[in-house]
């Protein structure tokens, strides 16, 4: 089974990595110091960032649909991610290491089917969801503080 983990695209982000504290807290967003590793999950590179390195801490829109599962929630951007990760076929680190619950939508938005599982075994969770001809995407979020991980499109 082809699939592809995207990471969030930079370009929104751009713009924030320049603004001092106070245009940044008009916009609902925290600079902050990631003093321990793991545990910064950079949402664009899918990389945790390092002790010392600066990250943005600020509520996403990880699920834009039209529907009751529409949802924002808190995601960390490294303020040295330049680009957006796709990996095809093979879940990153940062996924693997952690526990998950992993959500699978139809092209509508609409959930489908959902688990929590050790992130090791979200590579084989994978082809179980797109068995079901109607699961579009998945999203992963982490299980212990709930924030956004990644997507999931079939390959």
């Amino acid at each position: 089974m082809d699939y592809l983990v995207s990471g969030l695209a930079i370009e929104p982000f751009l713009p924030l990595f320049d603004l001092d504290e106070a245009e940044l807290a008009a916009r609902g967003v925290v600079r902050t110091k990631a003093d321990t590793y793991p545990g910064f999950p950079c949402r664009v590179s899918l990389e945790d960032a390092r002790v010392g390195e600066w990250v943005l801490l600020m509520s996403w829109r990880h699920l834009d649909v039209d529907t009751p599962y529409r949802a924002d929630g808190p995601i960390f951007v490294r303020e040295t991610a330049r680009a957006s990760v796709q990996r095809r076929n093979s879940v990153p680190d940062q996924q693997r290491s952690r526990l998950l619950s992993v959500r699978s939508y139809d092209a509508r938005g609409w959930m489908l089917d959902a688990e929590v599982i050790e992130g090791a075994a979200l590579e084989a969770l994978i082809p179980r969801f797109f068995g079901d001809e109607r699961a579009a995407w998945l999203h992963v979020h982490n299980a212990r503080r709930g924030c956004y991980a990644c997507r999931v499109d079939r390959g």
